[in-house]
């Protein structure tokens, strides 16, 4: 799905957003290949509706903050909340799109979906080379009764500036006190081991190909390419599966109207249903562009929120509560003007 939709998305960059007019028929956007997915399906029936294109790049959250600041797309995507000092020194805002989750897909001989159990702290462990075997007692200890292979971990992570490896690594900060010293966390980060693969789908590749690999994706990538997944401990000790309920579990702990320019992290939060490795994206637009670029990106997104909604969960994206919507409305209101 993923690569017919790309296909038909993918144009040449344009040479400044800023030549977008009111009657414009396409809008540009690169970053996050975390809401590729949502975006892509969005779209394709925007177009249908409206006549407007949507030519979105999935060049990860890295690139698309680095394009808006530019000032060469009309949003930019990014599953890492820039801060409100950021947005301010750059002449920002920015407002969230929807809720979703990632998690640990691996290939190992035998072990089929949801078989393997992990936990945070193994997780930080393999990704900082301390755990190198899939029967490593501490794996073992997880998993009683699961026939381990005698096999060396591959480690797989994202080679490009990520918000996947932001939420990836802020999750592990938050379980790994080691993990928070030595590398912490960001949208690019110095990976201790192992191998990189561009974007979500290029980690999901390698993982498919690789035996006795681990990386972390996008859930919507696991349902399309059928990936193995792990259950994970969440913070309350609760042993859960990847699911857009966990996902919406985590964002209940959390208020996007109340906090500032929408900056809120949903990793390791509490509850008996949350799943650890949720997060959200987060569209970036300047404020100085031409009010009809913004007008055009919001509509955009206004449509989404008010009629996407289903095939948002239909690739286990959570819908922002109705009260967040509202509040991004008034936010762009106070904001663009709009």
């Amino acid at each position: 799905m993923f690569k017919s939709l790309k296909s038909r998305l993918a144009v040449l960059a344009v040479a400044s957003v800023f030549s977008l007019g009111a009657n414009a028929a396409q809008i540009t956007g690169a970053g996050s290949t975390w809401v590729y997915p949502l975006v892509a399906k969005w779209s394709v029936v925007y177009a249908k509706e409206t006549g407007i294109q949507v030519n979105y790049q999935a060049i990860g959250s890295g690139g698309g903050i680095a394009q808006i600041k530019a000032g060469t797309v009309a949003f930019g995507a990014s599953d890492m909340p820039l801060t409100p000092e950021e947005l301010t020194k750059n002449g920002l805002i920015q407002f969230p799109t929807a809720i979703a989750g990632e998690d640990l897909v691996y290939n190992l001989p035998g072990i089929k979906a949801g078989e393997l159990i992990l936990s945070g702290p193994v997780v930080a462990d393999i990704y900082l080379g301390k755990i190198k075997q899939w029967n490593d007692p501490a794996i073992a200890k997880l998993n009683p009764g699961l026939k381990l292979p005698d096999m060396a971990i591959t480690v797989v992570h994202r080679s490009d500036g990520s918000g996947t490896t932001f939420t990836f690594a802020d999750y592990l900060s938050k379980i790994s006190p080691e993990w928070k010293a030595k590398v912490g966390a960001n949208t690019s980060i110095a990976w201790p081991v192992g191998v990189g693969g561009k974007g979500n789908e290029g980690v999901a590749s390698y993982v498919q190909r690789i035996r006795g690999s681990i990386g972390y994706v996008e859930y919507a990538y696991i349902l399309e390419s059928k990936l193995d997944y792990a259950r994970m401990y969440n913070r309350d000790g609760k042993l859960v599966s990847p699911s857009l309920q966990g996902f919406q579990d985590a964002a209940a702990h959390v208020d996007f109207t109340k906090a500032k320019d929408f900056y809120v992290i949903l990793t390791d939060q509490p509850g008996p249903g949350t799943w650890p490795i949720s997060g959200c994206t987060w569209q970036i637009l300047r404020k100085d562009a031409p009010k009809a670029t913004n007008e055009a990106v919001t509509r955009f997104f206004d449509w989404g929120f008010e009629k996407g909604q289903s095939m948002a969960r239909s690739i286990a994206f959570g819908p922002l509560p109705p009260s967040t919507v509202d509040a991004i409305k008034a936010y762009w209101k106070q904001n663009l003007g709009i």
